[in-house]
């Protein structure tokens, strides 16, 4: 059996990579970093996301913070950071830079905002729509103590039984 046969819940790239033109792995590089120029607009979304929940009343929200690795968490700094021969002269994998700011910076803090932003939509989800369907169950990380149909006795009324005691969305799921 082949390495990637084995793994299939993963994906299969390592196997792959060193099978690809240059010229395809050059402009994939390209398209890594050119998310950069979005990094504003996720960081404005996110922001507004969070204060929104804070104007409706919501507490103990996680920051972004929340999401960041420690930075003594991390295994290199400049003066020990490991780098790759490169493929040719001036490869960006033979700097120990490039790779604190890629390793300590840019997918930390990219992986760290985007679990931050999609951990606020979730909440935003499990307040405003305590509504059950398949991929609820993943929305756990969001759990909040009641959602806006909870806090109204009469509207919760009208809520499925299982949405009136979803501990997504309930704290007490029999009151």
């Amino acid at each position: 059996m082949k390495a990637c046969e084995s793994c299939a819940d993963r994906v299969n790239i390592g196997c792959h990579h060193k099978q690809m033109p240059v010229i395809s792995r050059a402009i994939g590089l390209l398209f890594i970093y050119l998310p950069i120029l979005t990094l504003p607009f996720v960081i404005t979304s996110a922001y507004l996301t969070y204060f929104s929940l804070k104007l409706v009343g919501a507490q103990n929200v996680k920051t972004w913070g929340d999401f960041l690795p420690a930075r003594a968490s991390h295994r290199y700094d400049l003066k020990n950071q490991i780098t790759m021969d490169g493929s040719f002269k001036f490869s960006m994998a033979q700097s120990k830079l490039f790779w604190i700011l890629n390793c300590t910076w840019y997918c930390p803090v990219s992986v760290g905002l985007f679990e931050w932003h999609a951990y606020l939509v979730k909440v935003v989800e499990n307040w405003w729509c305590p509504f059950t369907h398949d991929r609820k169950n993943s929305y756990t990380d969001g759990a909040i103590d009641q959602s806006f149909w909870h806090i109204y006795p009469e509207e919760k009324a009208k809520l499925n039984e299982e949405d009136k005691s979803n501990p997504i969305f309930t704290v007490d799921p029999d009151a």
